[in-house]
């Protein structure tokens, strides 16, 4: 049997857009998703907002980023930028 060397990341991973930055080494990205009415099949857009740390990495508000799970960082932070997208147009 051979053993692969694929690395399993743990914890959730989201994409979603920057909305504020004015806390230091902390960024606010929304995450939205869509979800069905389980009754009436309607289409429904639902966002969240995180605070994420931003490990030294130049963004603005507006730029679309990979979000992963980590370990706590403080009260609220539960999450770090993993990558940045592309900014919006």
């Amino acid at each position: 049997m051979k053993k692969s060397n694929i690395v399993k990341q743990k914890g959730k991973t989201y994409t979603g857009i920057v909305v504020s930055l004015k806390m230091q080494g902390t960024a606010v990205v929304e995450v939205e998703r869509t979800i069905t009415h389980p009754l009436y099949k309607k289409i429904l857009r639902r966002s969240k907002r995180y605070k994420v740390d931003t490990n030294s990495q130049e963004l603005s508000v507006g730029d679309k980023v990979k979000i992963t799970e980590t370990k706590p960082i403080s009260k609220n932070k539960f999450f770090k930028v993993e990558e940045k997208k592309k900014a919006k147009a």
